[in-house]
């Protein structure tokens, strides 16, 4: 038998021709250019209730408990939401900071729903596919990302990050799997099992074939003192002790 909750949630998804429960799907996130786009970006989502005739207006969207806004304003308090970190940008006093911040939302009410808000990187940027046509018409084709706002500089700097990022995390999991053939190898030659190897034994050639792998694992692979030690089912400071006993020995 369906819940009361249930058939208000069917009803609900139903109506707005959605499905699931609330937070089935993940959020939206982006990466902002703060200088540029962050004041904004404040206010247009702060205006997002008003927009959708969720509240009739200014004064009721600064009771209004389902909005940050409110707490910006001073009329709610959370511990949880940064206040000053907004504030901070609209002045040094905290009474003007509210009044200037206040003002600036209340001026966004005209400009409706701000479409330079709601695309990709260069399109924010240029205020819409006809300016970004524009531009690619003169020859200048900035880089674009809808994960990203800011201006076409900004969006290829964080998206060579992003890739250089990629690339380390690619090479990353081939030293891995370099290492982990490398185990089964020196296992296999030296008719040990892995499970006696990563099982902590300390019998004389299993020991001996671990402060082997130690060192291989840390120079040849290239892995980190941890990853060596997680493919090698010991604690970081045992193959940090293996590696100082070879360097000891070497001086």
């Amino acid at each position: 038998m369906m819940t009361k909750t249930a058939r208000s949630l069917l009803i609900r998804n139903r109506r707005h021709h959605r499905h699931g429960h609330l937070f089935q799907n993940r959020y939206k996130s982006i990466v902002c250019e703060e200088d540029t786009y962050f004041k904004e970006l404040v206010r247009y989502i702060h205006l997002n209730p008003l927009r959708a005739d969720l509240v009739e207006s200014m004064q009721k969207l600064d009771w209004y408990r389902w909005c940050g806004h409110s707490v910006i304003v001073g009329r709610r308090k959370r511990s949880w939401q940064e206040r000053d970190y907004v504030l901070k940008r609209f002045g040094v006093k905290k009474k003007e900071a509210v009044s200037n911040y206040r003002n600036f939302v209340k001026k966004g009410v005209a400009l409706g729903k701000q479409p330079n808000l709601t695309g990709g990187g260069l399109i924010r940027s240029a205020g819409g596919w006809s300016e970004v046509k524009a531009l690619r018409r003169m020859g200048d084709r900035q880089a674009s990302d809808e994960r990203i706002l800011g201006t076409g500089d900004f969006v290829e700097q964080i998206t060579q990050r992003i890739d250089l990022e990629r690339k380390c995390r690619l090479i990353g999991a081939d030293r891995v799997e370099k290492a982990k053939k490398l185990i089964k190898e020196k296992c296999e030659a030296r008719s040990i099992s892995e499970e006696a190897l990563k099982g902590g034994s300390r019998t004389g050639e299993v020991s001996k074939v671990r402060c082997e792998l130690a060192l291989e694992l840390v120079k040849e692979c290239g892995l980190t003192y941890s990853e060596s030690a997680r493919q090698l089912g010991v604690c970081t400071s045992a193959i940090a002790k293996i590696i100082k006993r070879k360097q000891d020995k070497s001086n």
